[in-house]
């Protein structure tokens, strides 16, 4: 909960991001089109394995098989034909969701330092490792460059920002300005059975933190945060609050060692405090409580 700093990646997680290689023939033949080692003979940087299964692409020419008519249009579509009898049907995956896993393992890397500030990784290359073509590793990481996580390098990839201790010191000024207030002023109005009403929440953040594992304790963080903020009635309020919660949560650049068990663990037992506090109505300690957490004094 506290906006403690954080370090590369090392003391506290359990294992490396995986995620399943789930993506369509056509963009898997696509993102294959340099040999191995391309990447590398254009300057790019060849990260570290993130741990991830290497490739089991199913290659298919589905649309190379379809005859195109006259004029270069494909012909009326047929309709399919009806599977065997006892036949289970492969789940269809968008690339969308293809791009959501990726975007997720990506922001689970920063946050346990796999992806190491300053340095540049190419979506190609990272491709490889995840198993899929470069599209959704590229959109995924477009998206990073909006959070402001990496920043693109032409020709080369992305490069992972490097964040120093007042970017950290900023941000958790900024993040003060927006929930104190508000969680004071939800303090004062929300019923105690509303509050309540979060007690699960907070204590899977508890759960998440005896895990040791940095990443599924920020996920936990950011929802219990969320959880609290909702109560609001501001989605903007909460959306502003979530991405600087996440920033905050991204490695430091040369900082101390990475946060361990017992740190987390601190850390959720604050979440548990700050309900306690909010469900029996005690403003002195929910102001000294949230003051202390954006102060970084506990």
């Amino acid at each position: 909960m506290k906006q403690g700093t954080q370090g590369t990646a090392g003391t506290g997680t359990t294992g490396p991001v995986r995620v399943p290689p789930q993506v369509r023939a056509a963009d898997a033949d696509r993102g294959r089109n340099t040999a191995p080692g391309t990447g590398a003979a254009r300057g790019e940087h060849a990260p570290a394995p993130l741990g991830l299964p290497e490739p089991q692409v199913e290659r298919t020419r589905a649309a190379d098989a379809v005859p195109k008519a006259r004029g270069g249009r494909p012909p009326a579509e047929q309709p399919l034909p009806a599977p065997p009898a006892g036949h289970r049907a492969r789940p269809v995956v968008q690339r969308a969701s293809v791009r959501g896993q990726i975007l997720d393992a990506l922001r689970t890397a920063l946050v346990t330092g796999e992806l190491t500030p300053g340095e540049v990784y190419s979506a190609p290359v990272l491709g490889e490792r995840f198993g899929v073509s470069a599209t959704p590793v590229r959109e995924a990481m477009q998206q990073l460059a909006l959070e402001g996580a990496v920043e693109v390098v032409p020709n080369r990839g992305f490069r992972v920002v490097e964040r120093g201790a007042r970017e950290l010191a900023e941000l958790a000024e900024v993040r003060a300005l927006i929930e104190v207030p508000v969680m004071l002023r939800l303090a004062r109005t929300v019923p105690a059975e509303r509050w309540a009403e979060l007690r699960p929440v907070a204590e899977a953040t508890v759960r998440a933190a005896s895990t040791g594992c940095r990443a599924t304790y920020a996920e936990s963080d950011r929802t219990f945060h969320r959880a609290v903020l909702t109560l609001a009635g501001n989605e903007q309020l909460v959306q502003v609050a979530d991405d600087l919660h996440r920033r905050a949560q991204w490695p430091l650049t040369g900082g101390p060692a990475a946060r361990g068990r017992a740190d987390l663990v601190a850390d959720a037992a604050e979440h548990t405090a700050l309900l306690d506090a909010l469900i029996t109505g005690d403003l002195d300690v929910v102001r000294t409580l949230v003051g202390e957490h954006f102060t970084g004094t506990s």
